[in-house]
């Protein structure tokens, strides 16, 4: 990683970590609220889908945290 970013993770912890999380699926809500194109899409798609990728990103936190 490059040596000034680490700096900067060094500041983070685990409030704002999941302060961006929230951040983040707050932000999303509000796209699909406001853009009715993203709205159809999301409501178009199907659900496992969204499943399969939570599934996907979960993995490797999952396995650090817990099997490593």
């Amino acid at each position: 990683m490059i040596k000034w970013m680490k700096k900067k993770m060094k500041k983070v912890d685990i409030w704002d970590i999941a302060l961006i999380k929230w951040s983040t699926a707050a932000f999303i809500l509000f796209l699909i609220t406001i853009w009715p194109g993203f709205s159809a899409w999301v409501n178009s798609v199907n659900a496992w889908y969204f499943f399969a990728a939570f599934v996907i990103f979960v993995v490797r936190p999952i396995y650090r945290m817990y099997l490593k």
